[in-house]
């Protein structure tokens, strides 16, 4: 092959049987996926959650993954906040005009060794290349499929007054990232993405507790965003405790210098966890078990006084508001 992606590569014919066997095949081959069906054959019943997410992250490369990961840690945590055992998921390629073969190796590659070690196969793909200017670099978009092992299914219209508001760790570690390595700013010290697959912590989660009414990823718009989505479906306030939020004082350093606000930034890594404040310490205890989730804390508690708000409380024992993301803080996080 070409150190370059070609338009060639793209044609449907020899060429693209070259990229196809020698490169996603060599990083993603399964028995299905090595068939080369125009459709993948799966059996699967009962309730099933399906997820699809397109990634445009610019750079693709940064400190802690690349695009290829990412797409597979975005889709299968997706899939997983349902209270479902991702199977399967499918890719789609788009790649620019010469962009270095070298580098879309690594991504494919990152990608298998994301989906292997999350327990999925990839089961259906399609590659496309544009020519140079269509797109930056490369797209991907994934599609996920799974099977929800718990009824009801966590739903981000189901968090009541009185739970306890869930956080499995550090937030804004992502976008911070993103920023730094796009922007090429050097902070003191190393910022790197939380970008990991939360499946097989989740699945221990659900299966530990009797009940978990809300199950999210903050990922665009962050946790403020998040929960502000949660409230307004679920009808309720959120009361946050500042002093309890979990932010790495690196973070906390980047967001002052760059003027951002940590808790509208992305996290691929993190997850929240909405449910009866009699079962908090168990999953807490479930969570800090996992390395994933070392770092859980409760940061909030759900209440009647203000529907459908997210209130601060400050250390002072002041109240703000926190209200949705009007626009794009950072653009292109996943």
């Amino acid at each position: 092959m070409s150190d370059k992606v070609l338009l060639d590569y793209g044609s449907g014919g020899r060429a693209s049987q070259r990229l196809i066997s020698e490169l996603f095949l060599k990083y993603l081959g399964n028995d299905e996926l090595n068939r080369l069906n125009d459709a993948a054959e799966l059996a699967m019943s009962g309730r099933l959650a399906m997820s699809t997410d397109s990634f445009v992250v610019d750079p693709i490369f940064f400190p802690g993954g690349n695009i290829g990961s990412l797409a597979v840690h975005g889709t299968v945590n997706d899939v997983a906040m349902m209270g479902a055992i991702p199977r399967h998921i499918t890719c789609a390629y788009i790649i620019e005009e010469g962009l270095p073969m070298d580098d879309l190796e690594q991504i494919v590659a990152a990608m298998g060794k994301a989906a292997e070690e999350a327990g999925v196969t990839v089961v259906s793909g399609d590659t496309k290349v544009v020519p140079k200017g269509a797109v930056d670099k490369i797209f991907i978009n994934t599609t996920g499929i799974g099977d929800i092992i718990v009824d009801p299914a966590p739903s981000g219209d189901a968090a009541k007054p009185g739970d306890a508001v869930l956080i499995s760790g550090t937030v804004g570690d992502h976008g911070l990232t993103i920023l730094g390595t796009r922007e090429g700013l050097d902070f003191e010290a190393r910022v790197e993405s939380d970008s990991a697959s939360l499946n097989h912590l989740l699945i221990k989660l659900v299966e530990g507790l009797p009940e978990v009414h809300v199950l999210r990823d903050p990922t665009r718009g962050g946790l403020a965003t998040t929960l502000n989505e949660i409230t307004s479906s679920s009808n309720v306030c959120c009361e946050l405790i500042e002093s309890d939020l979990p932010i790495k004082a690196e973070v906390k350093g980047g967001c002052s210098i760059l003027g951002l606000d940590p808790l509208y930034l992305a996290n691929e890594g993190k997850f929240l966890c909405i449910l009866p404040q009699e079962h908090a310490d168990k999953a807490l205890e479930i969570m800090r078990a996992d390395p994933l989730g070392a770092g859980a804390c409760q940061i909030g508690t759900m209440t009647d006084a203000n529907p459908g708000k997210v209130v601060l409380v400050t250390p002072l024992g002041g109240k703000r508001l926190l209200g949705m993301l009007e626009g794009e803080q950072l653009p292109r996080i996943c």
